[in-house]
């Protein structure tokens, strides 16, 4: 980045009223701080969490569940891809909305909704654990990482090696995490510098090593709306169509990381702090809300401006990029019909090149590969760990009096027990397998964010709600996800095919 966009916390925390919303105590009334003025430098600085999110979007869904699909099915199922992320787009604006005016994360405003924020902190912790808890990521990674280390294909016998290495992404994660400031600005940092190398390899191997032919079977597989093969695997299906951008509470951490970056009323609540480096930092478990004027709604125009940089064009256009430059990447080196599984699936793409265009890119697409999935597995760590922290911190006055009123004390400790857990779960399955589950878990939880992101808009002043048609779209994006949770239902347990 050019420069870095950092904010303090207001010291005049004066307020002209309260507004009661839902079943948390009710937001204090304030004046929406206002974005730096609007020009390129300042983009560079204040846009980051797009970033971060494009990280973590760009490796189970780009590099394993969108090549799998590709090999087994062709790609004219790359619409689904279309599809998700645009409908993943209505919703990350419209949780935005509620972060830039609130300066609370998603999870909050549905905290307040009934039956409360019990229920609903619950709700979402164990949904969340279900998606982001199997640590499909860290395994696959290990994967590419024991190929580079014994220069072949990982086999059954290797599973130790795998799992040292996985033990490693695990420690990595956490000494990573422990380091900076503001967690979110050390995220921002290690996910744009990953984000940069992977791009510039996959373009740079796209470009010289892969036919036109590819190319032209790859593309019009983003706009061939409702194509659908005969005997489709649904559970593999709905995996895709939850991973093809970023994927359920992962969508959801983007609201966690603007309210820490100090987007629109997140500037007045606080974030949280590194363990090295950091500094205790009065983190509000509430938010605030400005008045429905005009100054107000023109600051919220203001930031929009960022936003859209944000998510339009760092998110949406590189998660639709990413996905076109690893999918024709295996189109072209990887044989139609492999099937994409077990512990060598982050090494099909490394062993095709290496097989077609000389052995100097096993070496290289494997640390890309490994690179890639580590970052994912970082990214989903830290956004988990931050969205049970700030569920916990929010819902329980009790947790705000253990830690002393130091957030960080939450945050380390439920990092560290993750840490150990996922160095657990590395034994329980098939990585691939890991992914596939955690993917469809995501599914059903864009099922409740659509429409719960609905009721969260609904109690905000009239004034600052999304318009009609966005909440059709929000919906939709509750429609569509069910669609893929009945069909993977229906399949499991009734048969039911499609054609």
């Amino acid at each position: 980045m050019a420069a870095t966009y950092e904010h303090a916390l207001p010291e005049d925390d004066r307020h002209a009223g309260e507004i009661q919303a839902g079943l948390l105590p009710a937001w204090k009334v304030r004046d929406l701080p206002a974005p730096p003025p609007y020009n390129l430098r300042n983009v560079l600085a204040v846009v980051g969490p797009g970033t971060i999110l494009l990280g973590v979007s760009i490796g189970s869904g780009e590099w394993l569940l969108g090549p799998a699909v590709a090999t087994t099915y062709g790609p004219t199922l790359l619409w689904i891809v279309t599809v998700s992320v645009a409908l993943q787009l209505a919703l990350n604006m419209g949780m935005l909305r509620y972060t830039v005016l609130t300066g609370e994360p998603i999870w909050t405003g549905y905290m307040r909704t009934k039956p409360g924020p019990v229920f609903w902190g619950w709700i979402y912790t164990v949904m969340g654990a279900l998606q982001i808890a199997l640590p499909g990521w860290a395994a696959t990674s290990a994967t590419a990482t024991a190929a580079l280390f014994l220069g072949r294909m990982p086999a059954t016998g290797d599973t130790g090696t795998v799992l040292i290495f996985g033990y490693m992404t695990f420690a990595l994660v956490l000494l990573m995490l422990a380091v900076g400031r503001k967690i979110e600005r050390t995220l921002e940092i290690i996910e744009t510098v990953m984000v940069v190398t992977i791009f510039s390899y996959l373009l740079f191997v796209d470009i010289f090593l892969v036919s036109g032919e590819s190319w032209g079977k790859v593309i019009p597989g983003f706009f061939a709306f409702g194509a659908m093969p005969a005997g489709v695997d649904w559970l593999t299906l709905g995996a895709f169509a939850a991973y093809a951008g970023a994927g359920g509470c992962i969508n959801g951490f983007l609201t966690n990381w603007y309210r820490d970056k100090g987007f629109g009323m997140g500037s007045t609540i606080g974030f949280i702090s590194g363990a090295v480096g950091g500094v205790k930092v009065s983190l509000k478990p509430t938010g605030n809300i400005p008045e429905p004027n005009e100054k107000n709604l023109a600051t919220l125009k203001a930031w929009y401006k960022y936003i859209r940089w944000d998510q339009y064009l760092i998110w949406g256009c590189g998660a639709m990029v990413g996905m076109a430059l690893t999918v024709v990447l295996t189109v072209q080196f990887v044989p139609f019909g492999t099937k994409l599984s077990g512990l060598a699936i982050a090494a099909y793409q490394a062993e095709g090149m290496a097989r077609m265009a000389g052995a100097i890119f096993w070496p290289l697409t494997l640390l890309i590969s490994a690179w890639l999935l580590f970052k994912t597995q970082l990214g989903n760590s830290e956004g988990y760990v931050r969205m049970i922290t700030d569920i916990a911190w929010t819902g329980s006055s009790r947790v705000r009096g253990w830690s002393g009123g130091d957030v960080r004390r939450i945050y380390y400790a439920i990092l560290v027990v993750f840490a150990l857990w996922g160095a657990v779960a590395l034994q329980m399955s098939s990585p691939f397998l890991l992914i596939v589950l955690g993917a469809n878990m995501a599914g059903l939880l864009f099922v409740f964010m659509g429409a719960h992101t609905v009721v969260v808009n609904r109690m905000l002043p009239k004034a600052f709600r999304v318009p009609v048609w966005h909440e059709a779209l929000l919906m939709l994006t509750t429609l569509f996800f069910l669609f893929f949770v009945v069909m993977i239902f229906l399949n499991r347990f009734f048969g039911v095919t499609f054609g």
